[in-house]
C-alpha cells in the first residue's frame, strides 16, 4: 500500500456478510481485482484498503449488494459485474433501486425484477404504452419479461386473454417434414414460450386456460384476418418476420389491447435476400413518434444468462461493430 492509501469501514450484521461475501469470498474477490483494493473482515466489520477513490468506489458497491441481500436477492456475478460496470460508467447505485420493481413471481415462489437499467426501462415502457418493440440479443429476458407483464395483466383482470406468437421459421436447418398433427408440427417453434409460461404460471393452469381459450400459442400465420380486442399479445422472433407478415400483425391490434414485439436483429433466420420486419416497423413507425409506441434496445450489459453468455455477446458485438466501421471507411 502507499503512503497515500486509506481504510473505510461498512457495518454489516453475520447473515448478510456469508451472501455478500459469495462462495469461497468470490464477490469480494472480484471486487478487490477490479479495483485494486484489499477488503477484509474484522470484528464484524468490513474493511476496504486502498486508493480513496476506490476506496470509496468499493464501499458504494458492497452498500448496493447489501441492499439486494435486504431483499432476498441472491448476489451472484452477474450483480457483481453489472455494478462494477455501472458505476465505470455512470457512478451511481443501480441495482438497488431496480431490486424494488417486483413484476410477480414463479410458480415455485422465485420474485421476477428486472435486473439491469435496459431491462428495468423496458419493463416501464411496457407499462406506459401499447405497443412495444423490444430489439436485443439471446439471454437479456425480453421475451420472459413480456410473459410476466402479460401474465400479471391477465391475472389482475386488466385483459380477457394472452396471445403468443412467432413466425415457424428454421433456425437455419432444414428440418424436413415432421410427424404429427399441425399444433405437433408448429409446437417445436412455439417452444420457448411454453417454457416461459410454465415457469411463470405453472402447467396445470396453462393447460386450463388454454383449454378455456384464454392462453392462445399459435404461429404468427394464425393472426391473419382476426381482429384481438382486450388481449396482451406477444410476438416473439420478430427478426424472422416478413415486412408484410410484420404490417399484418400490427394491423390486428383492438380496444383494450397490449401489444409486445421482441427480436434480434443480429440473428435473422430469413434468406439472405429478404427483409426483415422488424428492421422496416422499427425505422417506419420510430420517424413518426407516435403516441403509445416505444421501442427499446438492450444490448450485452443486459445478458442476464451465464457470465460467458454476456462475455460471447460482447465479443460478437465488437466483431461487428468493427467490420461495419471497416465496410464504412472502405467505401469512403
Amino acid at each position: 500500500m502507499s503512503e497515500n492509501d486509506i481504510t473505510r469501514e461498512l457495518d454489516a450484521d453475520a447473515e448478510l456478510l456469508r451472501e455478500l461475501f459469495g462462495r469461497q469470498d468470490a464477490n469480494i474477490r472480484k471486487i478487490e481485482k477490479a479495483l485494486h483494493v484489499i477488503i477484509v473482515l474484522r470484528d464484524g466489520k468490513i474493511k476496504v484498503a486502498g486508493a480513496p477513490g476506490a476506496v470509496e468506489q468499493a464501499l458504494s458497491i458492497l452498500s448496493d449488494l447489501a441492499g439486494l441481500v435486504q431483499n432476498g436477492t441472491p448476489i451472484g456475478d452477474q450483480q457483481v459485474d453489472y455494478e462494477l460496470e455501472m458505476k465505470e460508467e455512470d457512478g451511481k447505485n443501480v441495482l438497488s433501486s431496480i431490486d424494488g420493481d417486483l413484476i410477480c413471481h414463479t410458480v415455485s415462489g422465485k420474485p421476477v425484477k428486472p435486473k439491469t437499467k435496459g431491462q428495468k426501462k423496458y419493463v416501464d415502457a411496457i407499462r406506459d404504452n401499447l405497443i412495444v418493440f423490444a430489439n436485443g440479443p439471446a439471454g437479456t429476458g425480453k421475451t420472459f419479461l413480456a410473459m410476466a407483464m402479460a401474465i400479471t395483466a391477465f391475472q389482475n383482470k386488466e385483459v380477457e386473454r394472452i396471445i403468443l406468437t412467432r413466425p415457424a421459421i428454421e433456425a437455419g436447418e432444414k428440418l424436413g417434414f415432421l410427424p404429427g398433427d399441425l399444433q405437433s408440427k408448429v409446437d417445436p417453434y412455439l417452444r420457448p414460450l411454453y417454457d416461459a409460461l410454465y415457469q411463470i404460471m405453472g402447467a396445470e393452469k396453462f393447460l386450463a386456460n388454454q383449454e378455456k381459450g384464454l392462453i392462445e400459442v399459435a404461429p404468427l400465420a394464425y393472426m391473419r384476418g382476426r381482429t384481438l380486442d382486450n388481449a396482451y399479445i406477444i410476438l416473439d422472433e420478430a427478426q424472422n418476420t416478413t415486412p408484410e407478415q410484420m404490417k399484418m400483425f400490427l394491423t390486428r391490434f383492438g380496444f383494450g389491447s397490449h401489444a409486445v414485439i421482441t427480436g434480434d436483429a443480429t440473428q435473422k433466420d430469413l434468406s439472405p435476400s429478404s427483409v426483415s420486419g422488424l428492421d422496416v416497423a422499427t425505422r417506419v413507425l420510430s420517424r413518426k413518434n407516435i403516441e403509445g409506441i416505444a421501442f427499446c434496445t438492450l444490448d450485452s450489459r443486459d445478458v442476464v444468462r451465464h457470465p460467458l453468455v454476456q462475455k460471447i455477446v460482447k465479443a460478437y458485438e465488437d466483431y461487428e461493430q468493427s467490420h461495419t466501421e471497416h465496410r464504412s471507411g472502405y467505401r469512403r
